[in-house]
């Protein structure tokens, strides 16, 4: 049986950044036709099954009435297919030179873990944070349940031969604003609770933001604190092109892809999720994934690794706040509540009822995200919220949109570049 991580590993050995695409679409004959198209595309790539927003939240029902009446769905409902289903769209695609990854945003994954595992899957993402606070209102303590039994899942193919794969969504917490220490920590700590429930093959994530000095910095300190920490299992990098509001002209978009790409190469992370040059207008379509692909591909082959990077205290605050939280509890599930409900990860502009709401960040006018109000998080003597930095409905504003402008600026500059549909 194939494993995700071994292909990364491979890949890594040979020199070469993965790519991955953010793709499901819910037609299984488009799903395989998307697929293929991925594995064509002549790069390093692994192949995405990204699930629709019914199954996310468990609306089976939904999913079934939906694709009684023909409706679009905006992914691929893998719990409403039989498993010879999505072993069709699978066959002859998917094996060990093209590992295949679902996607899908759940915070209780358990019917989509016992469906992809019926497929013949072995790999995933998410995790008891990463995608309960962002995404649901269910309570933490459930997800973290929820989690828990979804992991056990997962290890219990370890008996069969095969090696699942999990990767935690820690690093891309709401997206964006969200300062680096905290993303580093909760991408670690999700780390530690798939160890601790069997598994031996992991990924820990991070979305690129808003200065590459300072994520080139968060990058290096998630890989020492997985060092540290994850010394006993296979583990390796994925980062994430930015999440937050997209630049709305090619050259702009293509930009950012393109410094996430350099990043990735530069820091050593393994694989990079990309993003496209239609993000901030629609749904990409599967051609313009796979360009997205290749023009990641290029820019990691021109990119040299290694580099000087400043340390202005990223390591240290997620040392902080990984260390406070493993203090509260042996079990980490249990100390993974402790540290929501005493603020102890607190993600700022987060509406979960569960998150403490009492941080904030801003862009500062550098271009680096600054923690604004700390709250409860055990930051004490490590960080200096920001002076005079209240974020006012103004700033939050004109931080949300700072990527946008700054890169489609820059593309604006250039002859000839236009936003999209502009003519």
């Amino acid at each position: 049986m194939s494993s995700f991580g071994d292909f990364v590993a491979r890949a890594a050995a040979d020199g070469e950044l993965v790519v991955q695409p953010r793709m499901g679409l819910g037609d299984p004959a488009a799903m395989r036709a998307g697929l293929v198209a991925v594995r064509a595309a002549g790069v390093r790539a692994v192949g995405t099954i990204t699930l629709d927003s019914f199954t996310r939240v468990g609306d089976h029902d939904a999913v079934r009435a939906a694709l009684a009446a023909g409706d679009a769905l905006n992914g691929y409902p893998i719990v409403a297919y039989p498993p010879r289903t999505t072993r069709d769209v699978l066959r002859g695609v998917a094996g060990d030179a093209f590992p295949v990854q679902v996607r899908h945003g759940s915070a209780r994954p358990q019917d989509i873990v016992v469906a992809l595992l019926d497929a013949g899957l072995h790999a995933t993402e998410g995790g008891p944070l990463s995608y309960c606070l962002p995404y649901s209102r269910v309570p933490v303590a459930e997800a973290v349940r929820a989690w828990a039994e979804s992991c056990l899942l997962l290890a219990g193919l370890r008996e069969r031969g095969g090696r699942p794969h999990l990767e935690s969504f820690g690093g891309c917490m709401m997206g964006q604003l969200c300062p680096p220490g905290l993303l580093v920590a909760i991408s670690v700590l999700e780390g530690l609770f798939f160890r601790q429930h069997g598994l031996d093959s992991v990924s820990l994530s991070y979305a690129q933001q808003t200065h590459p000095e300072q994520d080139a910095e968060a990058v290096l300190a998630l890989r020492a604190l997985a060092a540290e920490h994850l010394s006993d299992v296979d583990w390796h990098v994925v980062l994430y092109t930015y999440m937050g509001v997209f630049p709305r002209t090619r050259r702009g978009a293509s930009a950012l892809l393109e410094r996430a790409a350099e990043l990735a190469v530069r820091t050593g992370a393994e694989r990079l999720i990309v993003k496209t040059t239609a993000e901030a207008h629609r749904i990409p379509t599967v051609e313009e994934n796979v360009a997205a692909l290749r023009t990641a591909s290029r820019a990691a082959a021109r990119t040299a690794p290694g580099g000087p990077v400043e340390d202005t205290g990223v390591l240290a605050e997620a040392r902080a706040i990984v260390e406070a939280v493993l203090d509260l509890a042996p079990d980490l599930g249990v100390a993974l509540v402790r540290a929501v409900e005493r603020g102890y990860l607190d993600v700022p502009y987060c509406l979960h009822p569960d998150n403490a709401g009492r941080t904030r960040a801003v862009v500062d006018r550098t271009g680096r995200l600054r923690w604004s109000r700390t709250g409860s998080l055990p930051l004490a003597g490590v960080v200096e919220p920001a002076a005079g930095a209240e974020t006012t409905s103004t700033e939050l504003l004109r931080s949300l949109s700072h990527v946008e402008r700054t890169f489609d600026d820059l593309a604006l500059d250039r002859v000839g570049a236009q936003p999209i549909g502009s003519g």
